[in-house]
């Protein structure tokens, strides 16, 4: 085998196994040595931490919904803005009656700076951190609360429902299903941002510069607990519908899942066992798709001169290409299942390569910037 073909099936290999080696190996780890969790009615107190930055939109209905929820323990409600500049800070007030606590910052410093604003103001057990626009089922409280009953759990994450068009919408379903196995064979090293459960001693520390949805799982492990999804705890929200606005939003959401996984690297050592395998798994592999595809292009561009297999794979590689990017330019031919899939494929891979780009550069994302859905 030359060296231009051990290239390329190394790297067929490893994007392989992102994809479907890894889900493959969750489910028979599952079937020879499920982790078994205990969920048991269980309200302790909880605290519920909105952090949010001009939702005017969605706010009140979201603050409606919560103190909706049927949780049979005390629920404590904190909305906490980020250098809001509409109508954001008034509509919390106005729920004061209804004890719901605003914590509020004039200047804008990113979305974990508001929620370890509310930290301490915080009294429940369990800590709830849920962004505005995500629609809480009914019992969605109740749910998130069950999984912490057994005392190896750290963190519940939610069930997220999106809308079914779209390739992000296929994502989220195959990261849903992932989770769900992660559950059940090893624990999830990222969480649900828009709605997920901790317990209290995870919020001490509370980094302001990692993305919290992803640290807060890897801390549990690193101390020992476990990260699971409740799919009982349902939270609704709507997809986004331009291309360019997901192009925005993935960068900003790789570039921190990036400085999370490179802050937490010793996460990657087999001592960490199960765990271990799910960072390399879940987030190594996928973080690094992207030199795969290069490489494997890189590699199929040197065999298509040495004979039919190289050019057949070079052509193949450019007609999925096109069939993506006409999908991400053309509505007509996003309406055909594969080509959306494969325009958000090449969307999410391309993403990751410049929150690289950018990662090596030093730029780092601190704000954020809620999607309008």
């Amino acid at each position: 085998m030359t060296g231009a073909a051990a290239l390329a099936a190394a790297s067929l290999a490893w994007l392989a196994f992102a994809y479907a080696g890894y889900p493959l190996a969750l489910v028979l780890l599952r079937a020879v040595s499920p982790r078994r969790l205990r969920r048991e009615d269980h309200f302790p107190p909880i605290s519920v931490i909105v952090a949010v930055h001009d939702g005017e939109r969605a706010l009140a209905s979201k603050l409606e919904a919560t103190l909706a929820q049927d949780y049979p323990g005390s629920v404590e409600l904190i909305v906490s803005s980020d250098g809001s500049t509409d109508a954001t800070e008034s509509i919390a007030r106005s729920f004061a009656g209804r004890g719901v606590v605003l914590v509020q910052s004039a200047q804008r410093q990113g979305k974990e700076a508001a929620q370890a604003r509310a930290i301490p103001r915080a009294r429940g057990e369990i800590l709830v951190f849920t962004d505005v626009t995500a629609e809480l089922a009914p019992g969605a409280l109740r749910a998130l609360a069950r999984p912490l009953a057994d005392p190896s759990v750290g963190v519940v994450s939610s069930q997220d429902d999106v809308d079914p068009e779209g390739g992000e919408g296929a994502y989220v379903r195959y990261e849903m299903a992932l989770r769900r196995l992660e559950s059940e064979a090893t624990t999830l090293i990222g969480v649900s941002g828009s709605c997920f459960a901790i317990r209290r001693e995870l919020a001490s520390p509370w980094p302001t510069d990692l993305a919290s949805d992803f640290r807060v799982a890897l801390e549990a492990a690193r101390r020992g607990l476990r990260a699971v999804a409740e799919p009982g705890a349902r939270v609704r929200f709507g997809t986004t519908r331009e291309s360019s606005a997901e192009w925005q939003r993935k960068v900003r959401t790789l570039s921190r899942g990036i400085a999370v996984l490179l802050a937490q690297r010793e996460l990657l050592h087999p001592r960490f066992g199960r765990a271990a395998f799910s960072v390399w798994g879940h987030k190594l592999a996928r973080f690094s798709s992207p030199f795969a595809l290069l490489l494997l292009l890189a590699a199929s561009l040197a065999l298509a001169g040495q004979g039919a297999f190289g050019r057949w794979l070079l052509a193949a590689q450019a007609v999925a290409y096109a069939g993506a990017g006409l999908a991400l330019l053309h509505p007509a031919v996003a309406r055909m299942r594969i080509a959306r899939l494969a325009g958000f494929f090449l969307l999410v891979n391309a993403a990751t390569l410049v929150a690289w780009v950018r990662h090596l550069r030093g730029q780092r994302t601190l704000m954020w910037q809620p999607t309008r859905r």
